[in-house]
């Protein structure tokens, strides 16, 4: 009788063992955290008032996502582009808040559909350099820019590691200027985001895009696989609440919304 009552003493606590650290990761995951390009207004940019935090069409989304589901969803600065996507691959940072999908970025972060957004990517040149563009094979023979761990769509990037000699560079300011000191002869980048950083150079006059654009691709919500909250019924739970807020106009609104915050705030 003792031998039995110890047995099951010793099961009760062995269970409770394992469900404390199950009870701690639930806890934890009530909390996440997202990042994303900070420089990619009006999706995503550093909030002049905090600059640890992201501000922008992305982050609203997101923090409309997390109500939804109950959860909190801190949309923080991860670093340059390059270094915040490192920061999601290693599971420092739960979610991407905006990726293009690509083969590579499949291995590595899981992707919630559908995609949320979608933004065409364009070939910017300096006014008094224009070339004949029509399409891809027309920027063969020039030298282009593009960002460090950036992607325009798989197929196009397909293209472009084949075809084009394109320099990257790890910000978006960087390679504008490069372009303007006439160390490129195109850059490969996001037409909004684009837009929003050529005005705030104020060098709208010199530049200008050429159509039609190389891609437009989805904008994509991804979890690290390296989460600890990254299990097959949240990634669900993500993807009904995404698919319910997608079918709505919340995502255009919140764009125009930032687009006119963007310019206030510059």
């Amino acid at each position: 009788m003792i031998a039995r009552c110890f047995c099951r003493s010793m099961l009760l606590s062995l269970s409770l063992m394992l469900l404390a650290p199950l009870a701690v990761a639930q806890e934890a995951c009530l909390h996440l955290t997202a990042t994303g390009n900070p420089e990619y207004p009006p999706y995503l940019w550093r909030d002049p008032q905090n600059p640890q935090q992201l501000i922008g069409a992305n982050a609203d989304l997101l923090k409309h996502l997390g109500e939804q589901l109950g959860v909190q969803i801190n949309v923080i600065y991860g670093g340059p582009w390059s270094r915040a996507q490192e920061e999601v691959r290693t599971g420092q940072i739960d979610l991407m808040a905006g990726y293009f999908m690509t083969q590579a970025r499949q291995q590595v972060v899981d992707f919630i559909t559908p995609a949320f957004l979608h933004t065409p990517s364009v070939v910017w040149v300096r006014q008094e350099a224009a070339f004949t563009y029509s399409g891809w094979a027309d920027l063969k023979g020039h030298n282009g820019g593009t960002l460090v761990s950036n992607s325009h769509g798989q197929q196009f990037d397909d293209y472009a590691k084949t075809n084009l000699t394109l320099e990257a560079v790890p910000s978006a300011r960087q390679a504008f200027e490069k372009l303007l000191h006439k160390r490129n002869d195109f850059l490969i980048y996001e037409q909004y985001p684009g837009m929003a950083l050529v005005r705030t150079l104020g060098v709208d006059g010199e530049l200008k895009v050429l159509a039609p654009p190389v891609s437009s691709e989805g904008l994509y919500l991804a979890m690290s696989r390296a989460s600890p909250c990254n299990t097959a019924a949240f990634q669900a739970r993500l993807a009904t609440a995404m698919k319910a807020i997608v079918d709505g106009p919340l995502p255009e609104a919140l764009v125009k919304r930032n687009l006119e915050r963007w310019k206030l705030q510059h």
